[in-house]
């Protein structure tokens, strides 16, 4: 049953920009009920992140990681607005925040105090590089030091971020797998001690750990990794070809794959030669094989080509602008993309401090 996973499970968002509205968005796509504590007059910081804005005048970025939650509006220098946290916290069940360090404690909300005091809390800190680190956690900075620009663009060009805030993207979505996890710990009570309930999230650490297979190849070869542009490290054919209108992508990652790719190609003299017959071949002789199927490839047009491989099981898709991914995606301007995980789509992005006056006045019971 979509939507309802997490329905009763009440999630405070203290944090702004992306990373963790991200996170908290997504657990209130799996039914968490989610409230956003913003401060006064501005809001989250991306309320002013543009144009482009809607007809409401909020900001498409923010738009794209706020739905599902309600607004309210507090100034944690205020003694009353800090009361009203502290109420808010004795009924959640999960924080988020990505406030800099120390600056809650300042205000007195200690998370490691608040969890002594609430033996069924969660709280998640998201940081730019862990609780040790005053430096502000800015995406392309941490794409820069976690390695990702050095493996990114052409083969003899300059460093390259990626298109997305992507650090931000993979901090999120590890602080939200995080904060489930921690939640099913305190529910089967394997976990109970404050310390275990204490989540630090940084994109630094969140970044480091999606070098993945990258990172491995330096670690086994004591190589350094190095910017591949379109094409693939490890396999041959695995890249970006051009065809006689658009750019088509060809992922072989088989060896199987490979004779179905040559044969639907009508290269039957590369399937037969046996230089090419495994992976480990084929990238040796990655020069000469990616010339022979770029030769070829430009005779037709993306969709023949695509229907050919597909037909034969091959791994292919043509490049999509975001305009054609949109479209086909049924997103909205109102509710953004559909959920990636299963879940519904229940509130829109919230004004700021639309339902402050419910929240004040009836706390978590207000409707949602």
């Amino acid at each position: 049953m979509k939507g309802i996973a997490l329905s009763g499970i009440r999630i405070l968002d203290l944090s702004r920009v992306l990373a963790g509205p991200l996170a908290t968005m997504m657990l209130g796509d799996m039914g968490a009920d989610v409230i956003k504590v913003e401060r006064p007059g501005t809001g989250d910081e991306t309320r002013g992140w543009g144009p482009p804005f809607d007809k409401r005048g909020q900001s498409a970025y923010f738009l794209s990681v706020n739905r599902n939650k309600r607004s309210i509006a507090a100034d944690i220098s205020r003694p009353q607005d800090i009361e009203l946290l502290r109420t808010l916290l004795a009924g959640a069940d999960a924080v988020v925040d990505n406030f800099r360090p120390g600056t809650l404690e300042r205000r007195g909300l200690d998370p490691a105090a608040v969890l002594e005091e609430h033996p069924k809390l969660v709280w998640c800190t998201i940081t730019g590089f862990g609780l040790e680190s005053r430096r502000p956690g800015y995406d392309s900075v941490v794409q820069a030091e976690a390695g990702w620009m050095a493996i990114t663009g052409a083969a003899d060009g300059e460093p390259m971020k990626i298109g997305v805030a992507l650090a931000d993207v993979v901090a999120g979505k590890d602080a939200a797998a995080s904060v489930l996890a921690a939640i099913i710990g305190v529910a089967r009570g394997s976990i109970t001690s404050a310390a275990d309930r204490r989540i630090i999230i940084s994109l630094a650490a969140s970044a480091q750990a999606a070098l993945v297979n990258v990172a491995q190849n330096s670690l086994v070869t004591g190589e350094n990794a190095r910017r591949w542009g379109n094409a693939h490290p490890n396999l041959v054919p695995y890249q970006l070809f051009l065809t006689a209108d658009r750019p088509l992508v060809i992922a072989v990652g088989t060896d199987a794959q490979w004779l179905a790719c040559a044969r639907a190609l009508g290269l039957q003299h590369l399937a037969d030669d046996l230089r090419f017959r495994e992976n480990a071949g084929r990238v040796t002789l990655r020069d000469e094989l990616v010339a022979a199927l770029e030769k070829r490839l430009r005779e037709r047009t993306a969709a023949e080509w695509q229907e050919r491989l597909e037909e034969a099981g091959v791994p292919c898709g043509v490049v999509r602008d975001v305009g054609e991914v949109v479209s086909a995606s049924g997103g909205t301007a109102e509710l953004g993309m559909p959920p990636a995980t299963p879940g519904t789509v229940r509130l829109p992005p919230p004004l700021l401090d639309e339902h402050g006056s419910a929240i004040r006045e009836r706390g978590w019971a207000s409707p949602a």
